[in-house]
Formats: structure tokens, sequence, C-alpha cells
């Protein structure tokens, strides 16, 4: 069963980049076929793709993030890592980390950022 644990700080300031972990037990990020995503939810919102790292290292992120967001992973320690720059309010609420594998989706229980001054 695959497990997956989000951390990183739980406030970053505006302006700043926000960097989220995600550490992977029960699986390799390198099996074939698995596709590992960042997912938010903005307060009184619902979830939002943010992007994600394919089991080859290929990555894909939203449009609407593209510009600020950046994923990438350590195969060494089972990881893969968020960050977010340039923050403003609107990006605080719960970060998820996600695994997909042909259609089967495994959930972190999600950390919650909030961008404050």
């Amino acid at each position: 069963q695959v497990q997956l644990q989000e951390s990183g700080p739980g406030l970053v300031k505006p302006s700043q980049t926000l960097s989220l972990t995600c550490t992977v037990s029960g699986g390799s990020i390198t099996t074939r076929h698995f596709y590992w995503s960042w997912i938010r939810q903005p307060p009184g919102k619902g979830r939002e793709w943010m992007g994600a790292i394919a089991y080859d290292g290929d990555t894909y992120y939203s449009e609407s993030l593209k510009s600020r967001a950046s994923i990438s992973r350590d195969t060494s320690k089972n990881q893969f890592s968020l960050q977010l720059h340039s923050v403003t309010p609107e990006d605080t609420g719960v970060y998820y980390c996600n695994a997909n594998y042909l259609g089967r989706d495994y959930w972190g229980q999600g950390t919650q950022v909030t961008v404050s001054s």
C-alpha cells in the first residue's frame, strides 16, 4: 500500500517561496505508470491540481501555475517536492500530495499552508 506524507512550513510570507516535500513509502516513485501530483484546496473552494512528476521524471503543470511552480524529485530519498514562487495570500490552503497508478489514487493527509505577513 502506497503511503504519502507531506512536510514543510505552515506559514510563508508573501513574495517568498513555498516549499513542500512528499515522502513516499510502500512503493518507489520510479515505478512505471505512477504519476505524483500536488493538489491544493483554498478555503471554501474545490481542489486544484497544480502539477505532477511522472515515474520517468517528466513534469506537467497547470497552465495557471506553470510560471511559478516547480516540481522535482529525489529518488534516493523516495521523495518529490513542490516549490511555488512569489506567493500571495491567495495561495493559502491545504496542500496534498497524490499518487495515481493506472487510475487508482493515493492521498497524503494534507498540510495547511498560510501565506501571511
